[in-house]
């Protein structure tokens, strides 16, 4: 039986809310305001404020399918199993159901023929195997066995294989991993097991079961109420299930390689593979971050989506293309995904039009990057008239700027210096990009504990005084003012949002007296929880409407009067009267990409 990755998603999707789930969208790739991390690269990444306790506005069980991105790996896509892109399916207990159900819901899921009906001979789990601090997972191995697992296919592992905790202290606990048959014969010996066979089994499930509370002393504790977290990847499962040893060979990514092949006209052989398949997945990825707001730049989620652009484009030149094609590979991305994500084929003229800008000028600094390097050659080669001394080897700093100002990846220097009998420092090179990233993210490193469910004093009163000045931003800019991201510390708040030209100071003055205004009038903050279309239709403000439940959260900040400040939908908490805040100062006005400006702002104690 063939598995299709809609289908695969669907069926989970409606698997879960049979079982009372609500199934929640994705949230965007660039997680809200969080500044340790650039992108979501985890299903439960979005919602750990309510794995710590929160009250989420849907319900306690939850289900959906979220969006992923993961670039640490980027040197090794294009082989079997690397991706910059995935799409994580998810369900989660919120102090409900524990390990019982959960387990029985795995099981059911795969193996019931009214769902993805696999064999359940080809099935085997893990389960944590204690050590000193935590006991044996004598629990989950006998549900396992219960739901018809064979005790000959329940391995026990350690701590480094079979337990979850979200930072050195905090929620954590053991978790039992479900892996499918991927050996040469159709069904597993009999005593094959995840721990003594592992190269054969597939890991396609993770169930993590949130127990214990890591004090700072490393002790644990049971916590009074227990979560349950999954996490299923939808690539990795669509191959598994189609014997497929790599996912360029399903549904998810064919489409996409015959697209590449039409359209920049080479065949997809052994000798182009690789070059395909990185296009293939760095177009994907693009064509998401654009989807999700995030713009081609210098810096942080551009400088990435910036890099991955520009690597798929050398790969055509590689071989031999070169003119304007990712516009066309994005277009049939869009279609295929906007199945799952309907915002995409709502943003699709949007997001491409950035990619032909991006690439059109991408196209024109490489040539400019090639008169560069001829004339450092050349540079080589009258040194060498001049003195008498070769120099075979191109400085790494030299090679970072080709990097940084014309766009050329460290390999495509590489390959044109070969071409030159010439060298290139590439340990020089790498430090001259951490240097760069290191400066380039120096406001992403100012991070602090948690997120902002935690009680930071200081860091609730700043992401209060977003939605003020995000509600007067409208008025004064006479528009509807979005935000597009914002990095919220103790310290200060910077918020970026989508306006196409500079803040005049007197039009900022004008916003931090309203917010000074509100400060003033001691509004208090009042949290409602209501259906979204109502609160569309009653005229709250929002940004990233997609990412919400049917049933969102709605802050309004009102001052004696009834005069209404600000009145928006938000996950995340607030001060509960602004007589607590301090005095509102915006120190900075910038760029902060294409069609978007940032603010930064503090609030001053008297």
């Amino acid at each position: 039986m063939q598995y299709t990755s809609t289908e695969i998603r669907q069926k989970f999707l409606d698997f879960f809310k049979s079982k009372n789930h609500a199934i929640i969208p994705s949230a965007p790739v660039v997680p809200e305001n969080d500044p340790t991390v650039l992108f979501n690269t985890a299903g439960m990444q979005p919602l750990v404020p309510y794995l710590l306790g929160e009250k989420h506005p849907s319900w306690t069980r939850l289900a959906d399918s979220q969006k992923c991105i993961r670039t640490g790996d980027i040197e090794e896509v294009g082989d079997n199993s690397h991706l910059t892109f995935f799409e994580m399916l998810g369900n989660w207990s919120l102090w409900d159901y524990f390990k019982k159900e959960s387990i029985n819901y795995s099981w059911e899921f795969l193996t019931s023929n009214d769902w993805l009906a696999l064999d359940p001979r080809k099935i085997a789990v893990t389960v944590f195997e204690g050590d000193k601090d935590a006991p044996r997972d004598e629990e989950s191995a006998a549900i396992w066995e219960e739901a018809g697992m064979p005790k000959s296919r329940i391995s026990y592992l350690d701590k480094n294989e079979n337990w979850w905790a979200a930072g050195d202290t905090g929620p954590c606990g053991p978790d039992s991993e479900i892996f499918y048959w991927v050996g040469d014969s159709e069904f597993p010996p009999e005593d094959s097991n995840v721990g003594n066979d592992e190269d054969n089994w597939m890991e396609i499930w993770n169930n993590v079961f949130m127990e214990y509370n890591r004090q700072a002393d490393w002790s644990l504790e049971k916590l009074p109420n227990q979560n349950v977290d999954t996490g299923m990847g939808l690539e990795r499962i669509v191959a598994t299930l189609n014997w497929e040893k790599t996912v360029y060979n399903t549904d998810i990514f064919d489409y996409i390689i015959d697209k590449i092949t039409e359209t920049i006209w080479v065949e997809y052989t052994q000798e182009n593979l690789k070059s395909i398949r990185i296009i293939a997945d760095h177009t994907r990825t693009a064509t998401i971050m654009i989807s999700d707001w995030v713009v081609p730049s210098n810096v942080d989620q551009g400088y990435v989506l910036r890099r991955l652009m520009r690597i798929a484009i050398r790969q055509a030149h590689k071989l031999g293309f070169k003119g304007l094609f990712l516009s066309e590979v994005s277009a049939v991305i869009i279609e295929k995904l906007g199945i799952a994500y309907p915002h995409m084929i709502d943003k699709k003229s949007e997001i491409l039009e950035e990619i032909v800008r991006e690439e059109k000028q991408f196209v024109e600094t490489l040539e400019k990057g090639l008169k560069e390097f001829e004339k450092l050659v050349r540079g080589f080669e009258i040194a060498f008239e001049r003195s008498g001394k070769k120099i075979d080897t191109i400085a790494g700093a030299k090679a970072f700027k080709l990097y940084d100002t014309f766009g050329f990846p460290l390999e495509m220097t590489v390959e044109l210096a070969e071409e030159k009998g010439l060298k290139v420092d590439e340990e020089g090179f790498k430090e001259a990009e951490k240097k760069h990233q290191e400066l380039s993210r120096a406001g992403s490193a100012q991070k602090f504990k948690g997120w902002l469910a935690d009680d930071w004093e200081e860091t609730t009163a700043l992401h209060s005084a977003t939605h003020l000045m995000l509600a007067w931003l409208n008025e004064v800019l006479w528009g509807w003012i979005d935000q597009k991201g914002s990095n919220i510390t103790p310290e200060r708040l910077r918020f970026d949002f989508n306006f196409d030209r500079k803040v005049t100071r007197e039009e900022l003055d004008k916003v931090e007296e309203y917010v000074n205004n509100a400060i003033v009038k001691a509004c208090e903050v009042k949290l409602i929880e209501m259906d979204k279309t109502e609160a569309k239709e009653s005229g709250v403000r929002w940004s990233f409407w997609e990412k919400y439940p049917e049933v969102v959260k709605v802050y309004t900040f009102k001052d004696s009067k009834n005069n209404v400040y600000s009145k928006e939908l938000c996950w995340w908490p607030h001060v509960e009267n602004t007589k607590t805040m301090w005095t509102f100062k915006i120190k900075k006005e910038e760029a902060s990409s294409r069609g978007v400006r940032r603010i930064k702002a503090v609030l001053i104690k008297d």
